[in-house]
């Protein structure tokens, strides 16, 4: 009965890790990243993504503003990267966690941005960070606090 019964087990608990994979990774958020293949802080930026579950694929583009513009993005809110996700843009260092607030409450809007690189954000740490907002930016490119940090 034991040698019955262990090959089983084995076989239960292998399917176990494969179906929990695959939930694992079809639940994970897609994002688009448009940065400039000389930025190192983009990179930073998007390992904090994925650290917090995001499935990020990458866009290295020589001209980051047209990319922002082409998204939607008022230029005045530009920072080093401008990203996709779900119908949302999103610009510059903005935490993973704000995403997911924004992705869950599912504002009408055009997405998330962090003006500038403010030291601190995600992908600009520092000793000495800086308090800065992430702002909710509307279809006509107004803005409004989103959250504090």
């Amino acid at each position: 009965m034991k040698s019955v019964l262990k090959p089983y087990l084995r076989s239960l608990l292998l399917i176990f890790l494969v179906s929990t994979g695959t939930a694992w990774a079809q639940a994970a958020t897609q994002i688009e990243v448009f940065k400039s293949p000389r930025c190192g802080c983009c990179g930073k930026w998007i390992e904090h993504l994925q650290q917090n579950g995001f499935q990020v694929s990458v866009h290295e583009v020589n001209d980051v503003p047209a990319a922002r513009k082409k998204l939607g993005m008022p230029d005045r809110l530009g920072s080093c990267h401008s990203a996709r996700v779900g119908d949302y843009v999103i610009e510059g260092h903005v935490p993973a966690a704000d995403i997911q607030h924004l992705l869950k409450e599912k504002p009408k809007a055009l997405g998330l941005a962090v003006p500038s690189m403010p030291p601190g954000s995600p992908g600009m740490e520092t000793a000495n960070p800086v308090p800065y907002e992430t702002l909710l930016v509307q279809a006509d490119g107004s803005t409004r606090f989103f959250d504090k940090h």
